[in-house]
């Protein structure tokens, strides 16, 4: 339950929650970075490049995710002693990484995405400490999987999935095997994507390095984004809180537009 996960969060009586979720709804307007909107312009000829990936690349984008993920998740049971890069140390190995993987083609990059997957799950987790959350508990652990559904940075849809954890769950066996069948999927399409962009000549100034910390920073801003609604709903409820975000999002949507 929401109260279980966050039993061990401050409880701040007399707190007004406005001005978090303005700045909340002014960060998820901000989690594209001017890098994905540039990529972002040219997806139509990312999708035609997919098309002439290797036959059977999908799949084993998707298996690398999951061993990935399941060896990211297990990792994380030990709370505060999974790795910890840094603000500025996990951008840097996921632009390490994306060096390395740009050298040789899709070879190179395929070797490279599980330290891509796992480095960008860890800068999740690492939001949700920085949200006040235990992430030794395998609720947190599981809302920190479901980030990566949120919209990839290759999607077009700036929205955000304000949905809570309604159950207490464990993360061990089937049941992560079966979260993690929800999950790779679209985050495998994501990965996909990134691979493809990396083969246009027109985005050849564009290294895998820039492409990896794009990518890392757009799911750590959405992880800061999520894990403080859920934080808030702690305090206010689900339904005040989502409606409040909703509400401000469009507004300093349209405030942007003119």
């Amino acid at each position: 339950m929401e109260q279980e996960i966050t039993a061990h969060l401050p409880v701040l009586h007399n707190h007004d929650p406005l001005p978090e979720i303005s700045a909340l709804a002014a960060r998820q307007l901000r989690a594209d970075g001017p890098l994905m909107r540039v990529i972002n312009k040219f997806g139509g000829k990312i999708e035609a490049q997919m098309a002439h990936l290797p036959a059977g690349l999908r799949g084993q984008i998707e298996s690398i995710t999951t061993q990935a993920l399941t060896r990211a998740v297990s990792l994380a049971q030990h709370g505060r002693n999974a790795p910890d890069f840094g603000p500025r140390g996990a951008p840097a190995l996921a632009a390490l990484t994306g060096a390395v993987g740009g050298v040789g083609g899709i070879a190179t990059a395929l070797a490279e995405l599980p330290v891509t997957v796992t480095v960008i799950l860890h800068a999740i987790l690492r939001a949700a400490e920085a949200e006040g959350f235990d992430t030794s508990l395998p609720e947190v652990r599981a809302e920190a999987l479901r980030v990566l559904t949120m919209g990839g940075p290759l999607a077009d849809d700036d929205g955000i999935n304000t949905s809570f954890i309604g159950a207490r769950i464990t993360l061990t066996g089937p049941a992560l095997h079966k979260l993690l069948a929800k999950i790779v999927p679209g985050f495998a399409t994501v990965l996909g994507q990134k691979l493809a962009a990396q083969s246009i000549p027109v985005l050849g100034a564009v290294s895998g390095a820039a492409l990896n910390t794009a990518f890392l920073t757009h799911y750590r801003e959405l992880a800061h984004i999520r894990f403080g609604l859920l934080r808030l709903t702690a305090l206010h409820g689900a339904e005040p809180v989502r409606t409040a975000f909703e509400q401000e999002l469009r507004a300093q949507k349209r405030l942007k537009a003119r």
